[in-house]
């Protein structure tokens, strides 16, 4: 984080959770009757017709509109990193966030491919976030300045947002998420993450169990989740998937480091979430579960695991041709095509 934050509390963010602004009906409304007058039978165009209408609805106005796509990368370190949980060391957050600003990673080619924006924030990288085997990751103040930090990132004019993570050892924090959030037991929630071998399985899921049961408080606030649990980045990740919601920006949630941050939010309130489509499915095993909890259906699902918002970047170019059939396709009239009769 380059400066200090106003001073926020879990309070304040539940507050906010409460009072989070819900659909534009009257969008949506006209967003389905232009789709019903379009030159194509019916539901023709599957789930781009649903995508035109959710990007109408929560921008609250229709025709929808996609100029100024934006994708925010996250990058924060872990202190349970340390316990040998990923392949790489955790020099490699601030190697790939050079890599990014240099435009080298497959994130930039994916947001040059879509014409997205793209924009990286370091978070403290020269100081992980504590060893959350041993008490929690995160103090409440630390926790709620970051998420403040990525409120931030929804700037005015966006349009749509797509969000991504970096940080070594963030899949194993993921898992500890999701264990704390849903249940289950920590096999069921970890994964290979960047390649370890059976050995690093092993001490990942070591991990994940010692850090729920080293925070029991985790499992009954969602808050005290992500601030026992999670990082730097994964609070950030919430604190603009709200902010998004406040802006009535549409968001493109990434894989599951990505999605477990988001769940924090959804345990808040189910609905919390009604503003976001999750691009792809992670090959992380955690991440078919976690889809199946929040109840959310990816828009792909090519086997991925990369991180840095490589899926959601990807999945822009699907949403704006959405939003282009629903705006420029002809209507039966216009194209003096006949209806079908009935």
């Amino acid at each position: 984080m380059s400066s200090p934050q106003p001073a926020v509390t879990f309070e304040e963010i539940r507050a906010l959770i409460r009072n989070l602004p819900g659909p534009d009906l009257d969008a949506a409304t006209a967003a389905m009757q232009r789709e019903r007058q379009l030159t194509k039978p019916a539901g023709a165009l599957g789930r781009l017709e649903e995508l035109a209408q959710w990007v109408a609805t929560w921008q609250g106005q229709h025709p929808p509109e996609i100029r100024r796509p934006r994708v925010a990368v996250f990058a924060g370190n872990h202190g349970v990193a340390a316990r040998g949980v990923s392949a790489y060391p955790a020099a490699v957050t601030a190697q790939m966030v050079a890599n990014f600003q240099n435009g080298g990673a497959a994130v930039n080619q994916l947001c040059e491919s879509a014409d997205a924006d793209l924009r990286v924030y370091e978070l403290d990288l020269e100081n992980p976030t504590a060893d959350f085997t041993q008490g929690p990751a995160m103090g409440e103040e630390e926790c709620c300045r970051t998420m403040a930090y990525g409120m931030m990132a929804v700037e005015m004019g966006v349009q749509l947002m797509a969000l991504g993570e970096m940080g070594i050892g963030n899949s194993t924090a993921a898992a500890a998420l999701c264990l704390a959030l849903f249940g289950g037991e920590a096999a069921d929630w970890t994964g290979r993450g960047t390649g370890v071998d059976d050995e690093g399985l092993a001490r990942k899921i070591a991990a994940v169990e010692a850090g729920v049961a080293a925070n029991p408080q985790a499992k009954d606030d969602p808050l005290e989740a992500l601030r026992c649990l999670g990082g730097y980045e994964l609070a950030a990740i919430a604190g603009a998937i709200l902010a998004a919601r406040v802006a009535r920006v549409p968001v493109l949630l990434d894989g599951f480091a990505c999605t477990a941050a988001a769940a924090v939010l959804y345990k808040a309130d189910r609905r919390a979430l009604d503003h976001c489509v999750v691009a792809h499915r992670s090959v992380e095993p955690g991440h078919t579960r976690l889809l199946q909890a929040i109840g959310k259906e990816p828009l792909l699902d090519l086997g991925m695991r990369l991180g840095e918002g490589s899926g959601a970047a990807l999945a822009i170019t699907i949403v704006k041709s959405a939003v282009a059939c629903h705006t420029g396709m002809a209507t039966f009239a216009d194209a003096g095509v006949s209806t079908r009769e009935g």
